[in-house]
């Protein structure tokens, strides 16, 4: 996720795919800036952050579950006690409320008092826990206070690594060794190894986006999800109209080798997440670069 300031342009949707492409289709046609879903007990929960709002679609139809002024929702997940969790960018904490709706106290800081500053995106772990990242604050230039924390199951909240530039997406391998997490200033993803006790080390750039793009144009690498193949999908959120690539989602293998594309007719595609037999990839996307930040919920083939 990324806040921008430019004049406001909505550029025009083609809401069918290519012939030769795989299918698209449009869910959510009515979405505000749509970002980090997630797929919970048969339903598609995602946050609206132009709406302080966290929506739900349940197959049929979209339905507002959640709402705080002022939160700015990045993320949602759900953890094992059923409890909703939020990353709200705008406030600095971790909004939380029960299934029935009702809130409940929202975390502020961690264990040793460290803030929250743009909490973004949620990374679960086997454990039950959560890694989430807080992008840093970005009143002054090029971000370099980023961080990434982890949220144990029993709610403590202890602070893992510093100085990321713009802290964004972030994923964990499914053998749980190596956690990925995207610097959007440094138009990188990076990768740490995982120990068994949580820590994190050997901090390492895994692929430079402009690598993936052939330097035909300088992208801002977003949301990162991993399949069970082990398959890495990178979202971008660019910053101006018309650039080339928009609305691309790469995917590349455990070698940082480029697979595959995958093309939406939007021009940002910040997250996404896969349904439960990977079929399908759920991709939030945005069309303006201003309030209303109107976007979309799409539907795409995977395989």
């Amino acid at each position: 996720m990324r806040r921008l300031g430019h004049s406001l342009a909505l550029i025009a949707v083609a809401l069918t795919a290519h012939a030769a492409g795989p299918a698209v289709n449009v869910l959510n046609a009515d979405a505000s800036y749509p970002e980090g879903p997630v797929w919970h007990e048969g339903k598609l929960y995602y946050v609206e952050y132009g709406r302080d709002a966290i929506t739900v679609w349940d197959g049929h139809g979209n339905q507002r579950v959640w709402s705080q002024q002022g939160c700015g929702p990045s993320a949602v997940v759900v953890n094992r006690r059923g409890e909703f969790l939020t990353t709200c960018y705008d406030n600095g904490s971790i909004g939380r409320f029960d299934a029935q709706g009702k809130k409940l106290p929202p975390y502020t800081e961690d264990s040793r008092g460290n803030k929250f500053v743009g909490p973004n995106d949620f990374a679960p772990d086997a454990a039950g826990g959560f890694y989430f990242t807080c992008s840093g604050d970005m009143s002054h230039g090029p971000v370099t206070d980023g961080k990434v924390f982890y949220i144990a199951p029993d709610g403590t909240i202890t602070q893992k690594i510093t100085d990321v530039r713009n802290a964004n997406g972030i994923a964990l391998s499914k053998d749980g060794k190596h956690l990925y997490l995207v610097e959007t200033d440094a138009n990188r993803l990076a990768v740490f190894d995982v120990a068994a006790d949580g820590t994190l080390s050997g901090r390492r750039v895994f692929v430079n986006l402009d690598d993936l793009t052939g330097h035909k144009v300088h992208i801002w690498p977003d949301g990162v999800k991993i399949d069970s193949h082990g398959d890495i999908y990178i979202g971008q959120s660019p910053r101006e109209l018309g650039v080339p690539l928009a609305g691309t989602i790469f995917v590349v293998d455990s070698k940082a080798r480029q697979k595959r594309t995958l093309l939406l007719p939007s021009l940002q595609v910040p997250n996404f997440t896969f349904s439960p037999d990977e079929k399908i990839l759920y991709v939030t996307a945005v069309d303006e670069l201003d309030k209303p930040y109107r976007g979309k919920l799409y539907s795409i083939e995977n395989r």
